[in-house]
């Protein structure tokens, strides 16, 4: 809170009667226009106490009219009466005249936006423009002149549009916005409108004449007449965010004009104001809102947004007078106040609303407003300003002016005495130890006051004053003068500060001791007294604590130096020392003068420095500073107050070890958006107590935000917090918990473990204080040391209830067991198998009455079972429905019935059937509470059409023996039991047969058979019981009475044990014996069914039985039926059956005997897996031989090789393959198997086949002999393919090269016999040999035919010759040379050669007939007979014979 303190001007002309007042929009400046009977006018100019400027005075012997400051510079206009217009430039203290262009007395005056043009006018009509430089002075001559006739009365200049917003421009440029980048173009910049620099000068303005006409003066100086008026305007307003002109004239006509660009204007709204005519009249605009202050008792509010008005008044409860008017009023938008001044001398004042727009809005209109303490001056208060950035309040009152600036409240609290000021001068003093309120009023500005149980002491850094308690009174004990800016009391000790030292003084301010100071140390200018010890601050940083115990104070602790102790961190700000002045704690000041967010702690006995910042991060146990030296950080638990910083601190008077500090919100933190965002009930200022021990360091005792109508923390002495209150708070009771009320501006508040205790003895006191700090610190056992011998409930009531905030719920079964409470102890004791702490806790809260807590705390751990349970337990049926439906579904049928039960206890039936109706136990619960009331019961029935509710009233009707009304329900009910058995008991037994065979219900059935057979009628109590499926009654009654033909049919329908029971009667009866080996195969008895059947010979029944019959069936049954099957020659049937008993020899001998053939499912089922245990594995493998035997008999070759792969015999299973054909099959297998003789034998296979003309097959032999390791084969096999390439192409090339790959093969074979092997390889080597020679021959003869001739010759003379080459490619190759050499003789004995050697048949194989004829032609002889004719004697199909021939005689050797 702060008070207004009243500074008089220092006028220097006592007798001038102050007439104009202006604030200088920026800087602390007031200018004082006054009215002297002796001398004339004067302006003056002051500062923001009072203090006059001497050389700014400014005398004439006329009066001043016009007063206008500059809107930046400390230079002032004033205007006169005889039309002269002077400029005070402060600064420079020069006086500059104005051209003297007026001659009459000056109306106008007013400076341009930006100062540069200064307007005048007078009462003629004459408006002069003028150029102003910088210091005041005109500049050349006047910029326009104009003449309007009448007395000029108002001028507003109309402020210039802004200028562009020159980053979003450059950012529209940026992002390709062309119009943006033109404009930034010079070049193009001519081609679009301009671009506005910055803030343009407002050359434009409206002038109004007393003929109530307003004119518009635009930049180029042209002058037009707007508007007129039907009387005086009393006032002009310009709203420049929406361009409207509002204008207000004499009668009290406001209108509003919307004025365009060029200056045209358009009336948007007329209206009369409410209000007395012919008062000066004071009109401003806030916020749309236009405020009138008439010389009325109120002040009058017109929302032009709303078009609604409203009133404020002056609150006779604040001080104010009946009947008081009110002249003037100022708004101060910074601050937010509404200030008006009144007749009888006092300043009211209003704060305006703070909050969100919206919240603001939401608000009627008075609302808005809240009254203030007033301000009390003397006189009749005519004018009233708010000006400066320092928003200081001038109040001209006639006889003088007077600049009240706000001050902080002074406040104190010290030994249960607390001082709060209302008023300047007023103060309110609380003796909590007596429980008194004094008011008391002190005849001087405060700047500070000290209390102590025996004074209270004033002082304001000129004077003190000393006030004395006496009896309920205060009496003046001391006054004198002291430039000491702070103070401090102990006992009969005052002590004050001066440069270097601390001064003792008495209560008169004689100095008895002065504690000195070095230069080092600084000059001492914060004080503070805890106990019998005074803490002293210097200027330079340093602190010493004084002893003050004795009679003179001794030093206590020497100077430190804070700079030292905490390096890096700033001055101090404010210092204060514990009750035992062994701990100082020091707030830190930072070089822009604001608070740090850090409280130093100094232990002085241990040296030792402990740091708390509310800005650190969780977890920094230990900072390191520059120095190195260790500091504790002790961190905050609380996330709201890492964005706070501390405004004041206390240790408790007593309690050493007890330190409490305001924390409020770090001013400029927030964000703008962070602020619009922020809600009214966010928590600004938190109080916040500390343990600080050696031991423990800092421990966070207790924090909590500061209650809405407490205004700043006074200090703290166990067991109580003191506040001052807000002015006009009403106490809000018990919504702060145990606030107590003492007085009207103090309260206070008590410790959180103090909580119910009152005004507890010392002893309990010092326990409790004891018990919170080893709770705090987490030390059980000492916390319940210091309080086992209290034995006060409450005491122990509190404890509990703080175990519930700290969820320390083994100290809160000692409390409980001390509180005699034995049903929160079970209650506790049974909640302990609940897994989450929260839930335990809150049954504690529950126990206690602290029911927010609980519903809290199930709310946090998420347990809304627990919480549905606590709502229906605490008669909060609503929030408990809520919860179950939105989060406890599984029992949200549970709540609606719990909830119709009570409903139904309070007598709310119909409430309470909707619930047990939601809760789907209605029809039970709705019969039995409507019992009483049977028609509302037989309403309800039949308007809830549910089969269930029917019943049951059908049965209660039956029951009132109501047959027919029963009938009725039964049937809406389809209770057709019910319906055949009440037809039945009425006799009427043709009905309930209709009943029973339309539905086919069992149960009626089953009752209408029992009536039958009652009645021996005996098919339809068969027809019934069948219905029923109550087959055994059925077959009863058929054996009973030989109904042999349905008998059958009941059993085939019915169960095995009536099937084997049927069966056991056909057979008794020893007649038809099929019917009972039928029954006994269905209902599964194989051996009975299959010996009835041999004895009966049924093959029929035998072939159902065995095909019913598989491997779970007993052995020797199955051996049986086979044995019958292979009697009657049914080998297959034999043969399954003999599988399906795994008797595999004997069906595979079966197979043979009678020559079966094998199936593959025949083969499967024979065939035993690995696993099984019935044969060994060498009898599974003999068993599998033999079925494959048996398959190669049976020529399945594939079947067969399968057979011997799973018995593992790969051999066998090769040869069997290879017996199939399947040459496919043949390749796979042998690749698979990879053994040596399966290779070979693939191998030898696939030669069989004609390889010559599939290159895959040539391959595949290769890769197996070469697998098989058959070299010596596949040495063959080569051979045999160049004996191919000379038989089949002639190709004695490739010839060579496969025997020469023959060659390699047979060098590289292990055979058994190494001679024939040798025999054979030089056998080979002749081969290659030889035909290496005819290749050679055949190669050189077209370069040297005579040396392929000689050649040639030589071979047909080699004794192997034939076993190599074939004689007729050499001879035809000869023939050949000889006739195109045209040597036929040659060429004839050759082919004479030919001819014996070569059959005539295959001579044209080796030679052409063209060749034959052409040589016969050489030498003259005809050609043979026997040749031509055999050429042409040969059919085409004779061809093959030919070259088999030719094929056997180059086999031969």
């Amino acid at each position: 809170m702060a008070v207004y303190v009243d500074h008089r001007t220092e006028a220097p002309d006592s007798v001038a009667s102050p007439s104009h007042i202006a604030w200088h929009p920026h800087h602390p400046l007031l200018a004082v226009a006054s009215i002297s009977t002796a001398s004339g006018g004067c302006v003056d100019i002051y500062l923001e106490q009072g203090e006059h400027v001497s050389d700014a005075h400014l005398e004439r012997s006329f009066q001043v009219t016009s007063l206008s400051w500059h809107p930046s510079r400390p230079i002032l206009a004033a205007g006169w009466e005889t039309g002269e217009v002077v400029i005070l430039n402060k600064q420079d203290k020069e006086h500059h005249a104005v051209p003297p262009d007026h001659d009459a007395k000056i109306t106008v005056l007013n400076w341009s936006t930006n100062g540069t043009r200064l307007v005048s006018g007078d009462r003629h009509g004459v408006l002069v423009l003028w150029r102003v430089d910088q210091r005041g002075r005109v500049q050349g001559p006047a910029l326009l002149k104009q003449e309007y006739g009448k007395c000029l009365s108002h001028c507003v200049f109309r402020p210039p549009p802004p200028g562009e917003d020159f980053v979003q421009l450059a950012k529209a440029a940026v992002g390709g916005d062309e119009k943006a980048l033109d404009m930034f173009n010079w070049r193009k910049a001519g081609t679009g409108a301009p671009l506005k620099m910055g803030l343009q000068e407002g050359l434009s303005f409206f002038i109004t004449l007393t003929d109530g006409s307003v004119h518009y003066v635009n930049e180029k100086g042209k002058t037009k007449h707007m508007l007129s008026t039907d009387s005086l305007i009393r006032k002009l307003l310009f709203m420049e965010e929406r361009d409207v002109l509002v204008v207000i004239t004499e009668n009290l006509q406001l209108s509003l004009h919307a004025i365009t660009l060029e200056g045209e204007a358009e009336e948007l709204m007329k209206v009369k104001l409410s209000g007395k005519i012919g008062h000066s009249a004071d009109i401003i605009l806030i916020d749309h809102s236009l405020v009138t202050a008439l010389g009325e008792t109120v002040i009058r509010f017109w929302d032009l947004d709303r078009d609604e008005n409203y009133v404020l008044s002056p609150d006779v409860q604040f001080g104010f007078e009946g009947g008081e008017c009110i002249n003037c009023v100022s708004y101060c938008s910074a601050k937010g106040l509404l200030a008006a001044g009144t007749n009888k001398g006092r300043i009211a004042m209003w704060r305006k609303a703070t909050g969100s727009a919206q919240s603001i809005r939401a608000l009627e209109g008075k609302e808005k407003w809240k009254l203030q303490a007033p301000t009390e001056l003397e006189g009749n208060v005519t004018q009233i300003k708010w000006g400066s950035r320092k928003n200081l309040l001038a109040v001209n009152n006639i006889s003088s002016v007077v600049i009240l600036s706000e001050q902080a409240m002074s406040s104190h609290f010290h030994q249960q005495v607390a001082v709060v000021q209302v008023s300047p001068n007023l103060f309110n003093v609380t003796t909590f130890s007596t429980g008194t309120t004094h008011s008391l009023r002190v005849d001087m500005n405060v700047n500070g006051v000290f209390a102590t149980k025996d004074a209270v002491v004033f002082w304001n850094g000129k004077q003190v004053t000393v006030f004395e308690y006496s009896g309920d009174t205060f009496r003046s004990a001391g006054y004198f003068f002291c430039d000491s800016p702070v103070l401090a009391v102990h006992g009969e000790n005052l002590y004050t500060v001066e440069p270097y030292r601390v001064q003792v003084r008495t209560w008169q301010g004689t100095v008895k001791q002065l504690l000195v100071f070095s230069e080092a140390e600084g000059n001492p200018c914060l004080l503070d007294v805890c106990g019998n010890f005074l803490a002293v601050g210097t200027d330079l940083g340093h602190f010493k604590i004084f002893d003050l115990s004795r009679r003179e104070a001794k030093v206590h602790c020497n100077s430190k130096s804070f700079s030292e102790l905490f390096p890096g961190l700033g001055g101090i700000a404010s210092v204060k020392c514990n009750a035992n002045g062994n701990k100082v704690s020091i707030l830190v000041s930072k070089a822009d003068g604001n608070i740090d967010s850090k409280i130093c702690f100094y232990d002085v006995e241990m040296d030792k420095v402990t740091l708390f910042d509310f800005k650190a991060e969780q977890g920094n146990g230990r900072e390191k500073l520059s120095s190195g030296q260790g500091i504790d950080r002790s961190v905050v638990e609380y996330p709201e107050l890492h964005s706070h910083i501390p405004a004041c601190h206390f240790w408790d008077q007593s309690e050493p070890r007890l330190f409490v500090c305001e924390a409020i919100l770090e001013t400029g933190l927030q964000s703008p958006d962070q602020k619009k965002n922020q809600t009214e009930s966010t928590m600004d200022v938190w109080i916040i107590s500390f343990f600080s021990t050696e031991e423990h360091g800092l421990l966070l005792q207790e924090s909590f935000p500061l209650p809405s109508s407490y205004q700043v923390l006074l200090g703290i002495e166990v067991p109580h917090y003191y506040f001052a209150k807000k002015p006009g708070e009403a106490e809000t009771g018990q919504a702060e918990s145990g606030s107590m009320k003492v007085s009207q501006m103090v309260a206070r508040r008590p410790m959180r473990d103090f909580i119910g205790l009152g005004d507890c003895d010392k002893t309990t006191r010092d326990a409790m204080l004891n018990f919170s700090y080893y709770l705090t610190a987490g030390d059980m056992d000492e916390a319940f040391k210091s309080i086992k011998l209290i034995k006060s409930e409450a005491v122990w009531e509190n404890m509990a209830r703080m175990c519930v905030k700290t969820q320390r719920l083994d100290v809160a079964k000692i409390c409980l067991g001390n509180m005699g409470h034995a049903r929160g102890a079970k209650a506790l004791r049974e909640a302990e198998h609940e897994p989450e702490q929260e839930a335990r806790v809150a049954v504690l809260a529950v126990q206690l009455g602290m029911l927010e807590d609980a519903e809290r705390l199930y709310k946090a751990c998420k347990r809304y079972d627990l919480l549905n349970k606590f709502y229906q337990a605490s008669n909060q049926w609503q929030k408990a429905i809520e919860t179950a439906e939105a989060y406890d579904r599984v029992h949200l049928r549970t709540t609606y019935y719990n909830y119709a039960k009570h409903l139904e206890a309070t007598g709310e039936h119909g409430l309470a059937l909707a619930h047990y109706e939601k809760s789907d136990t209605h029809r039970f619960e709705v019969p039995r509470m409507l019992s009483e009331d049977l028609q509302a019961l037989e309403n309800y029935v039949n308007k809830m059409t549910d089969k269930s509710l029917w019943k049951w009233w059908a049965q209660y009707l039956e029951s009132q023996s109501d047959m027919e009304s029963a009938l009725k329900y039964y049937a809406l009910a389809q209770d057709y039991f019910s319906l055949v058995r009440i037809h039945c008991f009425q006799g009427n037994i043709q009905k309930a047969a209709e009943i029973a065979n339309e539905t086919g219900n069992w149960a009626a059935s089953y009752h209408l058979a029992r009536q039958y057979e009652s009645q021996d009628e005996i098919k339809q109590a068969v027809h019934f019981y069948t219905r029923a499926q109550a087959f055994n009654n059925a077959i009863r009654l058929c054996k009973e009475n030989n109904l042999d033909d349905q008998l059958m049919n009941l059993a085939l329908l019915s169960s095995p044990e009536d099937m084997i029971e049927a069966a056991c009667y056909y057979e008794e009866k020893g007649e038809q014996m099929d019917r009972a080996v039928m029954l006994y195969h269905k209902a599964g008895h194989f051996s009975k069914a299959l010996e009835l059947a041999f004895a009966t010979q049924q093959f029929g029944a035998l072939q159902l039985i065995a095909e019913d019959l598989d491997e779970k069936s007993d052995p020797a049954l199955l051996a049986r039926c086979s044995a019958f099957f292979i009697e009657h020659a049914q080998y297959e049937k034999a043969m399954e059956l003999l599988l399906t008993a795994r008797k595999y020899h004997e069906a595979l001998q079966l197979c043979l005997n009678q020559n079966l053939t094998i199936t593959e499912e025949m083969a499967e089922k024979m065939t035993v897996s690995k696993d099984s245990k019935d044969l060994s594995e060498e009898s599974r493998r003999e068993l599998l031989e033999q079925i494959a035997d048996c398959c190669m008999r049976q020529g399945n070759y594939h079947m067969a090789t399968k057979k011997y792969t799973q018995a593992g015999n790969k051999l066998k299973a090769m040869r069997a393959l290879l017996k199939s054909g399947d040459t496919e099959k043949i390749v796979f297998f042998a690749g698979v198997s990879r053994q040596r003789e399966i290779y070979i034998m693939a191998a030898n296979y696939l030669q069989s086949l004609d390889w010559r003309k599939d290159p895959e097959i040539m391959k595949n032999i290769i890769s197996f002999y070469t697998k098989g390791r058959a070299l010596d084969l596949l040495a063959g096999f080569y051979e045999a393919c160049a004996q191919v390439e000379i038989d089949e192409y002639q190709n004695y090339e490739k010839a060579q090269g496969a025997l020469t790959e023959a060659y390699k093969c047979l060098s590289k074979a292990k055979t058994r016999s190494p001679l024939e092997q040798e025999s054979k390889l030089a056998h080979l080597q002749s081969k290659i040999t030889l035909i290496k020679r005819f290749v050679h021959a055949r190669r050189v003869y077209s370069e040297d035919p005579k040396e392929a001739v000689r050649q040639c010759e030589l071979l047909l003379a080699e004794q192997d010759f034939d076993n190599a080459i074939r004689h007729g490619d050499v001879l035809g190759f000869l023939v050949k040379h000889y006739v195109q050499a045209e040597e036929f003789h040659m060429a004839h004995r050759y082919l004479e050669e030919m001819q014996k050697r070569i059959p005539p048949a295959s001579l044209s194989y080796y030679v052409t007939q063209q060749t034959i004829e052409a040589v016969h032609r050489g030498v003259g002889i005809p050609v043979s007979r026997t040749l031509i004719p055999e050429q042409i004697r040969h059919s085409s199909t004779e061809n093959k014979e030919v070259e088999e021939e030719v094929a056997d005689e180059a086999e031969d050797p």
